[in-house]
């Protein structure tokens, strides 16, 4: 029997192999370097916003900047900052039990081929399309006005809510879907129910595309400024309560950067801003891998 160690993969070749490749076939070597030049322009495009933020932002980063009170001489983000967490896990304990309990009927309980689950999946797939200052003005008219919810982080909360769900149940169903019939087909074998195999086999095993599509959902929350705008206001201080208007992080800096005063500031905030999104991503990141490794 051969050794592990020389056992090579029959699709690995080396690089006299595919330059001989490439000189018989050039369209292949065409495509290959429009590929990696597209990668790289990519990346680059990236690195350079990435970099450019941290150079005008970094050298603004005060104390000052993260008092526990804004006032027009310190212009702190910390109230801000706030806001934004209360914003977000407020929107995604809204979004996330409709994006996924919809998903979860999409894949398992209707019937494969369905019209009206076409016209769902088509109806999110257009939703997901809307610009945000749609959902804006539909959530000053409904929450502000209608329910008289008045500007308040409540009603930006359910008007983001609204704007995620597409995409929370969209990414959740394909998730959903990944898992094989076997994994199905095995527990039912052995005796469980549907809602048994589908708490305890398929959503474990879909987990990690469940949770991409909540860290979607989390950077278009962190990010959005024009629908807030017209549903929690931009009240510069910390929000006394869900019913009180209060600025996210995005319209803080957008506020400081419309006002030409306080742009070294609004740079400063855009780095806190990229650091905040850059945490969330980090750790539902590593939740995602902790529940792939403990499922396996």
């Amino acid at each position: 029997m051969a050794d592990n160690n020389e056992i090579k993969a029959i699709n690995k070749t080396g690089f006299a192999q595919r330059l001989r490749e490439y000189k018989r076939k050039p369209l292949s070597l065409v495509l290959f370097i429009l590929v990696v030049l597209a990668a790289a322009i990519s990346v680059l495009a990236l690195v350079f916003l990435i970099v450019y933020i941290l150079v005008m932002g970094v050298p603004h980063i005060t104390p000052e900047l993260f008092a526990w009170e804004y006032n027009s001489d310190n212009v702190s983000c910390m109230p801000a900052i706030i806001n934004t967490v209360v914003v977000t896990l407020l929107t995604l304990v809204i979004a996330v039990p409709f994006g996924v309990g919809a998903a979860i009927y999409l894949a398992e309980y209707a019937k494969r081929g369905n019209k009206f689950v076409k016209l769902i999946r088509t109806m999110a797939e257009t939703l997901s399309g809307i610009p945000s200052i749609v959902y804006g003005l539909f959530g000053m008219l409904f929450f502000v006005t209608t329910l008289q919810w008045r500007l308040s982080l409540l009603a930006g909360s359910f008007t983001l809510a609204i704007m995620v769900l597409p995409t929370i149940m969209r990414t959740t169903e394909e998730a959903l879907l990944s898992v094989p019939d076997s994994y199905r087909e095995g527990s039912y074998g052995l005796g469980a129910g549907k809602l048994r195999t589908i708490i305890r086999i398929i959503l474990p095993s879909a987990m990690p595309g469940i949770l991409a599509g909540i860290i979607l959902a989390v950077g278009r929350i962190v990010g959005e400024t024009a629908a807030l705008l017209y549903t929690s206001g931009s009240a510069s201080g910390l929000a006394k309560g869900l019913m009180s208007s209060g600025r996210t992080l995005a319209i803080h800096m957008y506020v400081l950067a419309n006002e030409g005063l306080h742009t070294d500031q609004a740079w400063a905030t855009a780095v806190v801003l990229l650091v905040l999104v850059l945490l969330i991503n980090t750790l539902s990141a590593f939740i995602a891998k902790k529940l792939t490794s403990k499922n396996k």
